[in-house]
């Protein structure tokens, strides 16, 4: 077993006052001693963070302990160490940027859970629809499932002609952790989509619970491992190094921060080209250095957990 552990979570809940909830949810980061990217909104929470067996242990107690989160769920997956670098606690409009004229407490698609998933994946009148970025499934997929050339989800209205010829099969949508999807499959049914599920826990719950058939490739994920394995059944590869070509699923951030795109790169090419996608990017003066993880953490002068805690005032917390 891990020492550390990676927590996965939203919950679409009401929160009244989002400001407060977050200095009192930031505090409680810092007592527990976690790291990573957790956003509040007045439509609920979402968030990863990273942390000591005990102290996520503890978190998800606290967590669940407040009645607004009843229907929160945590992926749970273990780790040698810290997965992120950072804490962020940050107030913003909503827990998953879209845009999407929807509400997901009103109406979302139909939950299924893995093993559900796992038995309707493979009928005939499915359609599974990824509903991530272009870098995000270009490393790992469902097989046999439709992707959008989107950089976000706020752009899928502009790929709704892709899939309109579907409106009579069963429409499955899946993301990372199942956040997209609430609001996603709600947009599919405002569209005149009838018959919309979606993977309840995301491509991660899937993994950990129904053993990620039928999943190729790896799963991108917003920390420091950058991409992760699901499918512990039939695994493949899908991608391909963006240099050389050969197969690979070693997914990187360029170490050009002027380009920062994400994409397959071998090990070899790794080193070679000091983590850079193109040769104009390894001539880059702002060169980040390459450590072989092509994972780079944005970097803040005298940065310590603490920042972000505005009511702080300079002294420990109780």
């Amino acid at each position: 077993m891990k020492p550390y552990r990676v927590l996965l979570y939203y919950c679409y809940t009401p929160i009244a006052d989002p400001e407060a909830f977050r200095e009192e949810h930031h505090l409680l980061c810092l007592q527990l001693n976690l790291l990573g990217r957790i956003i509040v909104s007045a439509e609920g929470l979402n968030g990863t963070v990273s942390g000591l067996t005990a102290d996520c242990d503890a978190y998800m107690t606290a967590v669940k302990a407040d009645p607004r989160f009843d229907a929160l769920e945590f992926k749970i997956e273990e780790h040698e160490v810290h997965a992120f670098q950072k804490l962020h606690v940050r107030v913003k409009s909503e827990i998953v940027h879209s845009d999407l004229p929807v509400d997901p407490l009103r109406q979302t698609g139909i939950h299924l859970e893995p093993d559900e998933f796992k038995k309707l994946k493979n009928d005939p009148d499915v359609v599974l629809v990824d509903m991530r970025s272009n870098y995000e499934h270009s490393v790992g997929r469902f097989k046999g499932a439709i992707t959008f050339d989107m950089e976000n989800l706020r752009d899928l209205p502009d790929h709704m002609g892709e899939i309109a010829h579907l409106k009579d099969k069963k429409v499955i949508t899946y993301c990372t952790g199942g956040i997209k999807c609430e609001k996603a499959s709600a947009y599919l049914l405002s569209q005149g989509f009838e018959n919309v599920y979606q993977l309840h826990g995301g491509i991660i719950k899937y993994g950990l619970e129904a053993g990620g058939e039928d999943f190729d490739g790896k799963c991108y994920v917003f920390d420091n491992r950058v991409a992760v394995e699901v499918n512990q059944v039939n695994p493949t590869v899908v991608s391909t190094c963006h240099r050389c070509g050969t197969s690979s699923d070693r997914m990187v951030n360029c170490a050009s921060p002027a380009c920062n795109n994400h994409v397959a790169l071998c090990e070899n090419c790794g080193w070679e080209h000091n983590g850079t996608c193109t040769d104009d990017c390894l001539n880059d003066p702002q060169l980040r250095a390459y450590d072989g993880t092509g994972y780079y953490s944005k970097k803040t002068e005298g940065y310590t957990p603490l920042q972000g805690y505005k009511s702080f005032a300079g002294s420990q917390p109780a």
